[in-house]
């Protein structure tokens, strides 16, 4: 959640920052604001609303400066406006400081600054922390970073902070705990943001900054120290990305383009570890680790949101193809139930930022009573992907939409490599349906690629439907999770309320919704479910609901019974929510442009969320 950019050396600051601004938009968007400084004078230019507000509100205004910090918010103290966007200012005027994350013992630290006559012009614990900063050096008359690291080792919560001083006229001054920060080295001059998108433009070696760690970044030098004044070694990685994977590139939304690009991404993800001839997987972090998924008592899968979805999924898998017990936990609640975790245990961490916090915090917790942990990450060099002991990329690419699509089934491909190797080395998949299986992953992104030839239908159908104030979703056995992200996605989207349910639960309480008014978006491919859904079906029917169904093409029971379908090519059940979400996430796009809506940027969302 929020985005944050910064700049220091030769070029004039503010267009580098006001374009990383529009690229990191899809982490906030309530307000955004730029800080830079010029000759000592300091110049913060802020708006509410998004990026582009901000950049008509500078026109004729003087944006000179060779450092400058700049912030796009998702608001967590204070309301939207003028004066709760970042970036802040102490009290003196002295320093500009941005901040990503919340500070929960603020209101302690605010009321020892009231009484000492400090006063406040919002109601954000960023302006806190900064004046509490300040209010350090002050008092002990000490160099800003060692105020800093004072403040910091008193501050409660998850901040990324950078800021910026008259004193000190080329030093942005950076640290983190709990929230992103990746610094750009160039030639004479270095770039800061919340994630690589602002970066790759002019760079691709990057250092990525560690928890507790403060930068003191300077055009031409950068130093890492710790809370303890010891200096750190930066370590440069090279990033794998190109500037044209976070661009439109021709498409008038980054949700289409994503959905669009799957067959891509998930013949990315399986290239070079899926070959079926010759009947092997290739995953490193499993192959070195295989012990301890094979000797594992049992598998604690932990994720949020789309993630989460695509670990029902995987419980699934591995159940059915290695027999370990798998139970699926929401990160947020597993980190406070103060849950029973066992050395030798397996915990998978899904994530696509992989620096979801409440993910982050329930790793550290496990990792710490011993269970081995197992990152599925979209991000390189992510805190998840660095927490985990070993781990699995997806290979997605930048996902700029805030509501996932390739991410997720790139989780689902990873998924589903996983439970395949595991399951072959125990012996618990025999060699015809584990060759089987291997040749069904191997043909999904054709059987993508066919599905997205032509999406006129869905277009159709969202249109049709775009007035429908409810939703409900149904599906069974491995299209019971596609049924909850397709409502989820149409819920981000749309706005439009969604329910997904188990279609057997349908009896059991959701059928007194239905009505001729209520679209019911069956997930109801032919599986070994099916004649079971076909029932369900009738019984919707029966009570005049109107039928969406994801039907396989050739199938002519359920595409005779339902008011409008949306086809897929077979695929066997293990390995069928790659496909069946993908019209789902069409319908879900395709619903929200009808009703005029922002698909990419949806209200009150943020792509990745680093704050409970």
């Amino acid at each position: 959640m929020c985005g944050i950019v910064g700049y220091t050396g030769p070029r004039e600051a503010f267009p580098v920052v006001l374009k990383g601004l529009k690229r990191l938009e899809y982490r906030g968007y309530d307000s955004s604001g730029i800080a830079v400084l010029n000759n000592g004078q300091m110049n913060v230019f802020k708006k509410k609303g998004k990026v582009a507000e901000l950049e008509e509100d500078v026109i004729g205004k003087n944006v000179q400066g060779n450092i400058g910090i700049g912030h796009t918010r998702w608001a967590t103290h204070g309301e939207p406006s003028d004066r709760n966007a970042h970036p802040h200012q102490s009290q003196s005027g002295e320093l500009a400081m941005i901040h990503n994350g919340i500070i929960e013992n603020y209101t302690q630290i605010k009321q020892e600054l009231l009484s000492k006559g400090y006063s406040f012009k919002s109601d954000t614990d960023t302006e806190v922390l900064l004046n509490f900063i300040e209010d350090i050096k002050k008092n002990n008359n000490c160099p800003l970073e060692e105020a800093m690291r004072i403040a910091l080792k008193r501050v409660v919560g998850a901040y990324c902070i950078l800021l910026i001083s008259a004193e000190y006229p080329e030093t942005i001054f950076a640290a983190r705990k709990g929230s992103p920060l990746v610094i750009g080295i160039g030639k004479g001059e270095h770039f800061l943001a919340s994630d690589a998108s602002p970066i790759i433009e002019y760079t691709k070696e990057v250092v990525y900054v560690n928890d507790y760690e403060i930068a003191i970044v300077k055009p031409d030098e950068l130093i890492l120290k710790n809370l303890g004044n010891e200096k750190q070694t930066p370590f440069i990685t090279k990033l794998d990305m190109e500037l044209a994977a976070i661009e439109k590139g021709g498409y008038d939304h980054f949700m289409l383009k994503e959905i669009h690009e799957q067959p891509e991404t998930i013949f990315d993800c399986l290239r070079g570890r899926l070959l079926a001839q010759s009947g092997q997987i290739s995953m490193s972090g499993i192959e070195n680790n295989l012990d301890a998924f094979i000797n594992a008592n049992r598998i604690i899968i932990v994720a949020c949101g789309t993630s989460w979805h695509a670990g029902l999924i995987a419980e699934y898998l591995i159940e059915e193809l290695c027999r370990i017990p798998v139970e699926v936990e929401y990160a947020s609640e597993f980190r406070y139930r103060n849950p029973v975790i066992h050395p030798g245990d397996v915990i998978i961490a899904i994530s696509q930022s992989g620096e979801t916090a409440d993910t982050l915090v329930a790793l550290e917790s496990a990792k710490e009573k011993g269970a081995f942990i197992f990152g599925v990450v979209n991000a390189v060099g992510s805190s998840i992907a660095r927490l985990s002991h070993a781990g699995a990329y997806t290979h997605s690419g930048p996902e700029i939409g805030v509501a996932s699509t390739k991410a997720f089934t790139g989780q689902l491909a990873v998924l589903a490599m996983m439970a395949l190797k595991i399951g072959y080395a125990k012996g618990t998949i025999d060699e015809n349906r584990y060759r089987h299986l291997l040749v069904e992953l191997e043909s999904i992104p054709e059987k993508v690629k066919e599905i997205l030839k032509d999406t006129s239908n869905i277009e159709r159908i969202a249109k049709k439907y775009k007035e429908a104030t409810d939703f409900l979703f149904l599906g069974r056995g491995y299209n019971f999770p596609v049924a909850l992200e397709g409502a989820l996605k149409l819920k981000e989207i749309s706005y439009i309320h969604a329910e997904g349910y188990p279609a057997a639960e349908m009896k059991h309480g959701p059928i007194a919704l239905v009505d001729e008014h209520l679209p019911v978006v069956f997930v109801a491919t032919k599986d070994s479910y099916y004649q079971k859904i076909v029932s369900n079906v009738q019984e919707i029917k029966a009570r005049k609901g109107m039928v969406i169904a994801v039907a396989t093409e050739g199938d002519e029971i359920i595409p005779g019974m339902a008011d409008d379908v949306m086809l897929v090519p077979d695929a066997d059940e293990a390995i069928a929510p790659l496909l069946s979400v993908i019209p789902l996430q069409l319908l879900s796009y395709y619903v929200g442009l009808a009703k005029g809506l922002d698909v990419d940027k949806p209200r009150n969302l943020a792509k990745s969320v680093t704050v409970e």
